[in-house]
């Protein structure tokens, strides 16, 4: 052994040479060999508003570059994307027409109404897009919750699940490749399940359940988008505490054991040690993250304040959600990473 290898050496054990890592990550595509995943276009699911004004492109205030869609516009728009290199999206229905709105959330499964027509426009137009729905009831009940209520205003289970798993074996029988279950009332994974068999659909529509949503104060940009905040009350009593994390682990146990196919958790950068809990528990099934709205606009606003650059924090967060264990990543800024993706 050489007197120069030697030297590196102190009681048998190395010293200098393992502690010096820079080399490896000194140029700007080394450092991309550092991620253990790498970003790639179609891990971007991006959600579409449709609204039931057909020709309608308005701008969503408190979601910067979002906007809400009527089906006569959505495909001009979603054409841009596609040439992008968009994979997916997902689908969120917002009725805006005076007092279509029900107790029973009737207009979300509505033969005219925004969410299948959407599917069928895009069905029709872009073969190749993959078409999720968030199936829910908040949007289309007159109430502004997840699903059917007593009269002390809290949720009747039964009912509402076999409410919303008719509206999933509707999106499905109209074309959707996959339905999203975001409301997390016991028992819909189960019922959504049993109503794709019997309508001979299971085999060929995915359910991507969000397994693990928390109530929380990030969703306002969202319910302006959508008109879907509660006339009365909120979400504690059937969505998720935030310092639930073993609440979580048991609900993704359960779905899976009511045939999810694929899982979501949502917020994201909030919850990455959920994130990670459902890699774990998840290991053989997708896993998706939502950077839900209040996340996005805070990043903007972040950035308007000069506080942050943009595109690097944007990155950084999805970094992180893939870190974590996500393989998906369903996200306001899929436009911008369609672009920044092919630099």
């Amino acid at each position: 052994m050489s007197s120069e290898h030697t030297a590196q050496y102190s009681n048998g054990l190395p010293t200098a040479i393992p502690s010096l890592l820079s080399g490896g990550y000194n140029h700007p595509l080394a450092r991309e060999w550092q991620n253990e995943r790498q970003l790639t276009k179609n891990m971007f699911i991006y959600p579409l508003f449709i609204t039931d004004d057909p020709d309608a492109e308005d701008a969503i205030n408190s979601l910067p570059n979002q906007k809400r869609w009527g089906v006569n516009k959505l495909v001009p728009f979603v054409q841009t994307l596609v040439d992008k290199g968009l994979r997916a999206v997902i689908l969120f229905g917002v009725p805006l027409k005076e007092g279509v709105k029900d107790e029973l959330g009737t207009p979300a499964d509505d033969p005219e109404g925004p969410v299948i027509q959407g599917i069928k426009t895009l069905r029709k137009n872009f073969p190749d897009l993959f078409i999720m729905c968030d199936v829910c009831l908040c949007e289309y009940t007159s109430h502004g919750h997840c699903g059917i209520l007593r009269d002390d205003g809290s949720i009747k289970r039964e009912e509402s699940v076999r409410r919303l798993a008719a509206v999933a074996v509707n999106y499905a029988k109209a074309g959707a490749h996959a339905v999203a279950p975001s409301d997390m009332i016991d028992g819909r994974i189960r019922d959504i399940k049993q109503g794709l068999l019997d309508a001979d659909l299971a085999h060929r529509t995915m359910i991507m359940s969000y397994s693990a949503k928390f109530s929380g104060n990030l969703y306002g940009p969202f319910r302006e988008a959508a008109g879907s905040c509660p006339s009365q009350g909120d979400r504690k009593a059937y969505q998720l505490p935030p310092g639930g994390r073993g609440l979580a682990r048991r609900a993704l146990r359960r779905d899976l054991e009511e045939g999810a196919d694929a899982i979501i958790v949502k917020p994201s950068t909030f919850y990455l040690d959920i994130v990670s809990d459902a890699a774990n528990i998840c290991r053989d099934y997708p896993i998706a993250t939502y950077q839900v709205s209040g996340e996005f606009a805070m990043l903007h606003a972040a950035a308007e304040k000069g506080i942050v650059d943009l595109k690097t924090i944007a990155f950084e967060a999805a970094y992180g959600s893939l870190r974590a264990g996500a393989n998906l990543l369903i996200s306001y800024f899929t436009p911008e990473f369609l672009d920044w993706l092919s630099l």
